[in-house]
């Protein structure tokens, strides 16, 4: 059998460590979402839907550990598809705020983006011990790392929405987050 296709030895370590990242994202995402939502927030809701990309990217880099190369080169593929596609949804949503002209409350974008970059801290830290293992290690722990960018965007968004009383600063974050996504 070619090394394609070949079941490599992989550690309980890492299976368990992807498990941990796909529980934290699938719960960061239903609360970042229901609180974008609620909330108005776009850089709120463009997070939420990295955390969704993430939770499933998770889940097939649980399904491509131990295959061989082309199965790891096809998640990492996988997940940045996955990513350009919510960043194309995150701009859709951004043309529906701007053109009912919603503000999103600054308080919440506060808090559950602190709890968010706090989650996502976490997992990159769990991520870091095999971000060398192999391409699909590598790829999840360069999705955390863009997490704890878009979640300091997210901060940065509340503070300008706050002080200016304005939706753009939650804009221009949300539509940063998408360009991310896209890229």
């Amino acid at each position: 059998m070619d090394r394609c296709c070949t079941v490599i030895g992989v550690s309980e370590q890492q299976r368990r460590v992807f498990r941990i990242v796909l529980w934290i994202n699938v719960f960061m995402f239903l609360l970042e979402a229901v609180a974008g939502i609620l909330s108005y927030s776009t850089a709120l809701l463009a997070d939420s839907v990295d955390m969704l990309g993430d939770a499933i990217v998770y889940g097939f880099s649980l399904y491509v550990i131990g295959r061989g190369a082309i199965w790891q080169a096809r998640a990492a593929t996988l997940k940045g598809i996955i990513m350009a596609a919510f960043g194309v949804g995150v701009l859709a949503q951004v043309i529906i705020k701007v053109l009912q002209g919603l503000v999103p409350a600054a308080e919440v974008m506060g808090v559950i983006g602190a709890l968010a970059l706090t989650a996502n801290v976490f997992c990159l830290i769990l991520l870091w011990r095999h971000h060398g293992d192999d391409i699909n290690m590598r790829s999840a722990w360069v999705c955390s790392r863009n997490d704890v960018i878009g979640n300091a965007g997210v901060l940065l968004a509340a503070v300008g929405v706050s002080l200016t009383g304005s939706a753009w600063p939650d804009i221009a974050i949300g539509l940063l987050v998408a360009a991310v996504f896209c890229r």
